[in-house]
């Protein structure tokens, strides 16, 4: 079998449409950015949807549950999957099947069918893998770390675009004569519908790495570099490394995803503002997408270059446990202000931490990108599951508590003793979580790497060939 040399790009020049791994990395970002405006497209809606199917407080809270636990076994099999048949065919059929469940959203009659759907949307959560593999074989070590965080940055900053956007695409609805209960299912259709279309723009304008897509290679003989000798999942499963910063994720994007998922209420509750105000907080939150995760990645780079591979963990380390201290303190706060300064200060940590973490998995096991980042990104669903559940818990129990004491007392003293109880519960359960962050930010340090990986050399335009240079110039920038 003949090996082509690497055409991975040293640069991020976002300009270069030209290059393969710059329109490469463009059209997966879109692609992430639709999947999560999507995937969290229901949850400005909310109140329009328990009105309008009639749910529960418990079957809305199974409704986020669910919404991030299909996420998980999505996650764990398309990364073996991209490994296999590449990410330009994963990402083609994620996006068209996944459009059907985020389509049939918008048609559904009961609380059950709502449910179902919200299971299966969260299927296209596993996009943020196939992003993260995607953009690792397409850029080369010295910035694979800034590419990946940049483009799940900015994939990510969907799930809060959509509190923008999903009401202005239901005001455009309504203003062609829609009624305004019927908005909701309208526009879930829409994002679907658009979903769909990128599946297709996928598959025509993306090819799997900067040398072509794996099918071609393998039919004429050749197989890229990163892909010889390809290991088995079962040795993936068995790198303690993997499954450390499997935890790690569960640290950082699942606790943002949890975070994010409650604290509309939680400032409600604690802060006595309006809905709108904690919503425009919340979504501030969610933009500091379009920068923090790409910190995360470009300072991982920078300790890469400076340390090593040791330098990315230290860094990772260090950030992480930051996070955790920005949590425990501002679960702590009493006053608007200081509260609004840590919640950014933990917003652009937990951000950084992300980034962090994948500047480090393309060196766990290079001749299997995709099994690692499936692991690893299915552990921020699994730690949005055990987050979300916690707090579930503890503000089950205390606005049972708080409403059997003040049984009696009238609609509004029963009605504020149930936020005061509530706010408590969260306070509380985002202290334990805090805690438990800065652990995981202590374990991260536990992960080292070989004599033989650390001399890993960084590819530049200088190691490629004269010829390649001269003849694909347009694939190093």
């Amino acid at each position: 079998m003949k090996t082509t040399p690497s055409l991975k790009a040293t640069k991020l020049n976002l300009l270069n449409f030209r290059s393969i791994p710059i329109r490469t990395f463009w059209i997966t970002s879109i692609s992430f950015f639709m999947c999560f405006f999507a995937w969290f497209g229901i949850v400005p809606f909310m109140p329009d949807v328990v009105n309008d199917l009639g749910l529960t407080p418990t079957q809305k809270w199974n409704s986020i549950i669910l919404a991030v636990s299909g996420t998980v076994f999505a996650r764990l099999l398309i990364g073996k999957l991209c490994d296999k048949y590449g990410p330009r065919l994963c990402y083609t059929w994620l996006l068209t099947l996944g459009a059907i469940p985020v389509i049939a959203c918008g048609l559904v009659q009961t609380p059950l069918q709502f449910l179902i759907c919200r299971l299966f949307i969260g299927f296209i959560g596993a996009s943020f893998v196939i992003t993260q593999v995607h953009t690792s074989l397409m850029f080369a070590p010295n910035v694979v770390g800034t590419a990946n965080a940049t483009s799940a940055g900015w994939g990510n900053l969907g799930g809060g675009a959509n509190r923008l956007g999903m009401p202005l695409i239901a005001a455009a609805v309504v203003s062609f004569g829609v009624a305004d209960a019927e908005a909701w299912r309208y526009s879930m259709v829409i994002a679907g519908i658009v979903c769909f279309l990128m599946g297709i723009v996928y598959y025509f304008f993306t090819q799997d790495t900067p040398e072509g897509n794996f099918k071609d290679l393998r039919e004429s003989g050749e197989t890229v570099t990163t892909k010889k000798d390809k290991v088995g999942f079962s040795t993936v499963i068995k790198d303690y490394r993997t499954w450390i910063l499997f935890i790690v994720y569960a640290a950082c994007f699942g606790i943002e995803l949890t975070v994010y998922g409650t604290m509309d209420d939680y400032l409600q509750n604690t802060f006595q503002l309006s809905r709108l105000t904690a919503g425009n907080i919340v979504l501030s939150f969610a933009l500091m997408n379009i920068f923090a995760r790409t910190l995360g990645g470009f300072f991982g780079d920078k300790f890469g270059k400076l340390k090593g591979l040791r330098g990315r963990v230290l860094f990772l380390a260090a950030i992480l446990s930051l996070e955790g201290i920005m949590l425990v303190t501002f679960s702590t706060t009493t006053s608007i202000y200081l509260g609004i300064l840590f919640l950014i200060m933990f917003s652009l940590t937990v951000q950084m931490a992300e980034g962090a973490t994948f500047s480090v998995v393309p060196f766990i096991n290079k001749k299997a990108i995709g099994s690692v980042s499936g692991i690893v990104g299915a552990g921020g669903n699994v730690g949005a599951f055990l987050a979300a559940m916690l707090l579930k818990s503890k503000a089950a129990v205390a606005e049972k508590a708080a409403l059997a004491t003040n049984q009696g007392l009238g609609e509004e003293v029963m009605k504020s003793a149930q936020s005061a109880a509530a706010s408590s519960a969260v306070s509380s359960g985002y202290f334990i979580i805090g805690f438990i962050v800065v652990l995981a930010g202590i374990l991260a340090l536990a992960i080292r790497f070989s004599t033989e990986d650390e001399v890993v050399k960084e590819v530049n335009l200088e190691d490629v060939s004269p010829e390649l240079i001269a003849v694909r110039a347009d694939y190093k920038n």
